[in-house]
C-alpha cells in the first residue's frame, strides 16, 4: 500500500524527490503518511480534494484486498 501511495503521489508532484510515506500499523489498521514538497500539496490535495479522495478510495480497495483496514494523511 505504502508503494501504491508513493507511485501517485510521484506522478502528480513536480518535486517527486521529495515525497515521502510513512508506514504505521496499529493492529490491523495501517495509517499512512505522506509528505510532499510544500509547492504540490495543492496538486495532491487537489480542487475540493478530488484527488485526495481518489487516492483514498484506491488505498481502500488495495487495504479491503489485504484484509487490514488503512487510512491517509496528508501532511
Amino acid at each position: 500500500m505504502q508503494a501504491l501511495i508513493t507511485y501517485l503521489a510521484r506522478a502528480l508532484v513536480r518535486h517527486p524527490d521529495d515525497v515521502l510515506v510513512e508506514e504505521e500499523q496499529d493492529g490491523d489498521r495501517v495509517v499512512l503518511y505522506l509528505y510532499v514538497h510544500e509547492d504540490d500539496k495543492g496538486r495532491v490535495i487537489g480542487r475540493d480534494g478530488r484527488i485526495a479522495s481518489a487516492m483514498r478510495s484506491l488505498l481502500h480497495v488495495a487495504a479491503t484486498r489485504a484484509g487490514v483496514r488503512a487510512a491517509l494523511d496528508i501532511e
